[in-house]
């Protein structure tokens, strides 16, 4: 199917950030008294936005997250970026594609607007990307796995829901894609396949996704 807009989640997805952020995410619950494993924070945390990081863990211990804990988790997370951050591989490579066939796209992410552009700006991607086709969770209020994010990107691009696919990564993205009425493509670089259940396939590696996309 020739989809008329690529909606692609960020982290994980374009930038090679995953590791990264829930390595420190883990690091800091820890030392927060919340004892977490790097495995942990991927498996419970992972597309997530940092309401839903909250809500979790003061559903499971009973007690709030310090209130500086979002400012706090972010500046170790930029400061790692400018040091180790990358492109996932060939991710530039199919937004340019994208771009010479005419096919619309853009990038709808859990984290915030700052985190986004700080990671495409560290990888290059920023020349990819104007202000308007970068949508995050923070211009919605409620992150995936809710519906509310794609569907405000869908509505700001003009492009009626069903005819968006959805690049995800993980769980919340996926179910967000389904709960919005869109496609949702896996890509299982970190991820496993029954990890993103209702996807309508998967691919491991950038340079298949054109295929999957009738580019």
């Amino acid at each position: 199917m020739r989809y008329d807009l690529v909606i692609f989640d960020n982290d994980g997805v374009l930038v090679d950030s995953e590791p990264i952020s829930n390595k420190l995410l883990a690091g800091y619950l820890s030392e927060l008294g919340h004892p977490t494993t790097y495995e942990e924070s991927v498996r419970d945390y992972m597309g997530s936005a940092m309401h839903r990081i909250h809500e979790l863990v003061e559903e499971r211990s009973g007690r709030k997250l310090p209130a500086d804990f979002d400012d706090t988790f972010h500046s170790r997370v930029f400061a790692a970026f400018q040091a180790e951050l990358e492109a996932v591989d060939g991710a530039a490579d199919v937004l340019k594609g994208l771009v010479a066939a005419g096919v619309p796209y853009c990038v709808a992410s859990s984290g915030s607007h700052e985190r986004i552009r700080v990671g495409h700006r560290k990888t290059g991607l920023d020349v990819w990307f104007r202000d308007e086709i970068v949508f995050s969770a923070d211009d919605v209020g409620r992150g995936k796995p809710w519906p509310d994010l794609f569907l405000h990107a869908a509505a700001r691009m003009g492009v009626a829901p069903e005819r968006c696919v959805v690049v995800e990564d993980s769980g919340p993205g996926v179910q967000a894609a389904l709960a919005a009425g869109m496609d949702a493509y896996g890509f299982t670089a970190m991820t496993a396949e029954e990890k993103l259940d209702g996807a309508k396939g998967f691919f491991r590696r950038m340079d298949e996704l054109p295929a999957i996309l009738g580019m």
